[in-house]
């Protein structure tokens, strides 16, 4: 299986972005709509992620007070076990391997996940 990651360049993209963040937040974990999409929907950076040339995952990034925050990672359910997420994970952090302050909210059930890439919980 061949992961590739890139940086989101046009609308075309966009609307794939949107399609997986419904079809994960929106569908599968009943997020309400207004939630899931925020007024940092056209600053922020985002990425597609293909597995073997299909569009399976996303996730984006922007420039806060505190420093780069790293958010709406959203991978298929039935590919979530390919390595797409980490995938994700690596590009991004290559991004932003200037930044001083690199940061994620993250659920309880993912933080061993990130801790892999050097994040450590705070509260």
């Amino acid at each position: 299986m061949e992961i590739n990651v890139r940086i989101v360049e046009n609308a075309e993209e966009m609307k794939i972005v949107r399609d997986i963040r419904h079809r994960v937040f929106i569908v599968e974990q009943n997020v309400p709509e207004h939630v899931e999409a925020d007024q940092f929907e056209k600053s922020a950076r985002y990425l597609l992620a293909a597995l073997d040339g299909q569009f399976v995952g996303t996730a984006r990034w922007r420039k806060t007070t505190k420093g780069i925050k790293l958010e709406r990672f959203a991978v298929l359910k039935n590919k979530r076990t390919y390595g797409v997420g980490g995938a994700l994970v690596e590009f991004m952090l290559e991004q932003v391997i200037n930044e001083t302050v690199v940061y994620l909210h993250a659920q309880d059930h993912v933080i061993s996940f990130y801790k892999k890439f050097g994040f450590q919980p705070v509260g």
